[in-house]
């Protein structure tokens, strides 16, 4: 059987995040295969994937905060938001000042409300966003609370028209850089798309860490599944004891190390579960050991 554990994946362009499970599945030898938080396919970078066990880690590391390096066309709408969809509009940028850029990015920064690219993974009416407006139909999304923690414009080039805004975003889980794009345009009144997106970092795994399809496919690199808890959540050794009840699905008494999950760790070391705070309880949320 396939060790447990993950895989950080440098997600290669034109590349489907479903793609990536398919060719590691070959690769790893299982089936057993899943990644946490979906990457378009034109964007690059980390897309952790997880085998055997691990898969069951994903819904949990999917919420974590990521980071990301884009660049945004401003004067030039699509129906994508993105560099793939349609053209819609375009409206001259070479006026808009680079301080306006800066005010523009600095309302986008901190608590905000979101509205999703209407070519989305979010359902509507059961349907997912993106085939009903590929059909033809006017998606409306309702805004979302997202916080984008930093928001760095580190070049801005003007070319004519147009001018791509170079940025570093750090943002919580559920936010769409793409609508990031769209919404700095409109409020410039130029409108404006994303060009180019690489995610560097989700939760602790970061881009240096993670390996290219043709590395992995000459030597598959998993990160113990131990080791994967450990770097992502806080930690809680427990006694013997305790990691008898906990591996079958009891309840430990709180540490009080916050929300969120909370690897549970045995007197040797090995990984027993995740489990969430309640109160002045620990309830478990993934077991990972036998009983």
């Amino acid at each position: 059987m396939a060790e447990s554990g993950l895989i950080i994946v440098d997600k290669p362009a034109e590349w489907t995040s479903h793609d990536v499970v398919g060719k590691l599945r070959r690769i790893a030898g299982t089936r057993r295969v899943g990644h946490a938080g979906t990457l378009d396919p034109m964007a690059t970078g980390v897309l952790v994937i997880g085998v055997e066990k691990a898969t069951r880690l994903l819904g949990h590391l999917a919420l974590t905060e990521k980071v990301y390096e884009a660049t945004f066309r401003l004067g030039v709408s699509t129906s994508t938001d993105d560099a793939e969809g349609e053209l819609l509009a375009t409206t001259s940028a070479g006026g808009v000042a680079v301080e306006a850029i800066h005010a523009g990015v600095a309302a986008l920064t901190g608590p905000i409300m979101q509205v999703p690219p209407q070519v989305s993974a979010i359902k509507v009416n059961g349907e997912r966003a993106y085939k009903r407006a590929r059909a033809g139909e006017d998606v409306e999304l309702k805004a979302r609370p997202v916080t984008v923690h930093a928001f760095e414009v580190t070049a801005v080039r003007a070319h004519d028209d147009v001018v791509d805004v170079d940025a570093t975003v750090r943002c919580s889980s559920g936010t769409y850089i793409r609508s990031l794009a769209r919404d700095l345009g409109d409020g410039l009144g130029v409108g404006g798309h994303l060009t180019y997106l690489r995610r560097t970092r989700v939760g602790p795994y970061e881009l240096s860490a993670a390996r290219t399809i043709e590395q992995l496919a000459e030597e598959c690199v998993v990160l113990p599944i131990g080791q994967a808890v450990a770097a992502a959540f806080p930690r809680m050794d427990v006694t013997a004891e305790q990691a008898r009840v906990v591996s079958h699905g009891g309840r430990l008494a709180a540490a009080g190390l916050g929300e969120g999950p909370i690897g549970v760790f045995g007197p040797d070391g090995e990984l027993l579960a995740l489990v969430e705070e309640q109160g002045r309880t620990a309830k478990p949320l993934a077991v990972f050991t036998a009983a």
